[in-house]
């Protein structure tokens, strides 16, 4: 079978293109800095989940449960392993129609690495945690380096009904 062009419609003129769909209440980005130390880990976790709230975002509480976790170890890990280097970190949330999307940055140069903890170790197992969270939800985890030397470390969870467009990019 051969195609030889398109059927014109009625008026002779292909249909337009659907509109694009407006904008959602939530869609957003909002960003937040904190001092390097232990007590920014509950905090940036109580701002995620109030923004969460505020915005009216529909997630689930599987979902809210998973970002959070993802919140908490990202902090944790910059607050630990970065804060030699960066006294204050940033944490980001980017919000579109179908993602919501948890960066923390910090300027430290080094990619985080994840590692199998040993059995009874008490720590090491974050980033595999982040990793498998975000898999599960059929998210996206990554790192990215930053102009200044640092790196934004980073995942993007698809929200519930959400197209299978690409998370959003920095």
């Amino acid at each position: 079978m051969e195609i030889l062009g398109r059927v014109p419609s009625e008026a002779g003129h292909a249909p337009p293109p659907p509109p694009a769909p407006p904008p959602v209440a939530y869609e957003g980005t909002w960003r937040f800095t904190a001092p390097a130390l232990d007590s920014s880990v509950p905090q940036s976790r109580h701002a995620v989940r109030e923004l969460l709230v505020h915005q009216r975002v529909p997630v689930d509480d599987e979902l809210v449960e998973s970002l959070l976790l993802i919140v908490s170890e990202l902090v944790t890990n910059a607050v630990r392993h970065a804060a030699l280097l960066s006294p204050e970190i940033a944490v980001e949330v980017a919000l579109s129609r179908d993602w919501v999307r948890i960066a923390v940055e910090d300027n430290h140069p080094y990619r985080p690495v994840a590692l199998m903890a040993d059995q009874g170790g008490t720590g090491g197992r974050g980033l595999l945690l982040v990793t498998a969270v975000t898999e599960a939800a059929g998210g996206v985890y990554d790192v990215d380096h930053t102009a200044s030397g640092g790196k934004i470390v980073w995942a993007a969870l698809p929200l519930p009904g959400a197209a299978t467009s690409p998370p959003p990019s920095r």
